[in-house]
């Protein structure tokens, strides 16, 4: 899970890792990308599991979700190329048990988490959300 500053109403956000395709890349392609720049993990990305709407100020995304195998890599906070030294809104990385991630306040995990009480539950999500 990553930790983000600035976006929610207390200004702690955690979600997994993901973010935009650049020009031309494909979804999948951005996905192992920004796992790489966000925690530092190599990933393999399986099936599309579900399509989130999210809609949290400051953001209005739809996000892909997929399965992913992790190949390796050394887990650490990383950084959002796009942005300067002085901008980053990283503050952390950790693999976290769903336990953990369901112990923080509703406004400060992803709202995927709302719908789940369980990592199983998660693989079980499909479709649209919103």
């Amino acid at each position: 899970m990553v930790r983000h500053r600035g976006i929610g109403p207390t200004d702690t956000f955690w979600c997994p890792p993901g973010g935009g395709p650049q020009f031309g890349e494909a979804a999948h392609e951005a996905l192992v990308r920004e796992f790489v720049e966000e925690t530092g993990l190599n990933i393999a990305v399986g099936d599309l599991l579900f399509v989130n709407e999210f809609m949290q100020p400051p953001l209005h995304a739809l996000e892909l979700f997929f399965d992913v195998k992790n190949l390796g890599g050394s887990i650490h906070q990383g950084f959002d190329p796009e942005m300067g030294a002085d901008e980053q809104i990283i503050e952390d990385v950790q693999m976290m048990h769903f336990e953990e991630i369901k112990a923080y306040p509703p406004e400060e995990v992803h709202t995927l988490f709302q719908r789940c009480e369980s990592l199983d539950d998660v693989f079980r999500l499909r479709g649209y959300l919103h």
